[in-house]
């Protein structure tokens, strides 16, 4: 009978001790893991404010309707480059990330700091784009300008009149030329010059050959008169405005080294054309 009871109480012990130590198993992972989740909840935040927003960018890269030059277009998905070097971002214009950093981009031109590329923020950046443009259209005079050699063109059979170009803007294109053929060592025609200077004569004679341009292709008033304007050849049909051709050419090597580089050497870009590049020193 005393060892039956010194059995029981044996029993009684262990199974107390299995209890406690089942009980410390359940609760020691609580801490930690409630310290895991408050890490993720952090980490999440900080742009998931922007998530509709770029859900809303997605849908007008491709299909915000908006008019410029006189001609409707459609979507912002070819001006990419442009909108990530003026926002000093290398994020896809549909990530939250792009947003938040549009937001504040927005926010610091009086605009409604959404985060969303609507029309009103388009056209502010088309209006700060086309503000670094050249801002004097006077024609050049002869003593302005140098008569470039064929082997600079895209079309080396090109008249002597129609391969002048002023004089400080063909220096810079040789200093960039040469700096563009270290980076990329493009090969073929790519970066030749397809047009420079053109008279007021021969820019409304290339008007009424192509009365569908609009002004947004073909102005009146061209930067061209100025022999500081060149179209390069950047891939593609040289000079074709249709969106198609448009969509091939910024996703060239070249072109995007114009848009990263070129303005180390003077030359600005005129968004609505890939080709055309503008010295503005």
């Amino acid at each position: 009978m005393k060892n039956l009871t010194l059995l029981i109480i044996v029993v009684v012990c262990a199974l107390a001790v299995s209890g406690q130590a089942s009980r410390q198993k359940k609760e020691a992972p609580v801490k930690p893991a409630v310290r895991i989740t408050d890490r993720a909840s952090s980490g999440n935040t900080k742009n998931s404010a922007f998530s509709a927003a770029a859900a809303s960018n997605a849908t007008l890269r491709n299909e915000l309707t908006w008019t410029f030059g006189g001609k409707q277009q459609r979507g912002w998905y070819l001006y990419d480059l442009l909108i990530n070097k003026t926002l000093d971002t290398e994020h896809d214009t549909i990530t939250d990330d792009f947003a938040a950093t549009l937001a504040g981009w927005q926010k610091k031109r009086g605009l409604g700091a959404n985060g969303i590329l609507d029309e009103n923020s388009l056209m502010a950046l088309v209006s700060h784009w086309q503000s670094n443009r050249l801002k004097v259209r006077t024609p050049a005079t002869a003593e302005e300008l140098v008569t470039a050699p064929p082997s600079d063109f895209y079309d080396p059979g090109r008249a002597p009149e129609m391969r002048q170009v002023e004089r400080n803007t063909y220096e810079a294109y040789q200093r960039m030329i040469a700096a563009a053929a270290e980076d990329l060592k493009p090969t073929g025609q790519y970066l030749k010059i397809v047009s420079a200077f053109r008279s007021r004569e021969y820019q409304d004679e290339l008007r009424r050959k192509s009365p569908n341009a609009g002004s947004a292709g073909l102005a009146v008033n061209s930067p061209h008169f100025t022999g500081r304007a060149l179209d390069l050849y950047v891939g593609g049909s040289p000079v074709d405005t249709r969106d198609s051709n448009r969509a091939l050419q910024v996703k060239t090597p070249v072109y995007r080294w114009l848009v990263r580089n070129a303005e180390r050497f003077g030359f600005r870009p005129y968004f609505y054309e890939p080709w055309h590049w503008e010295y503005v020193k």
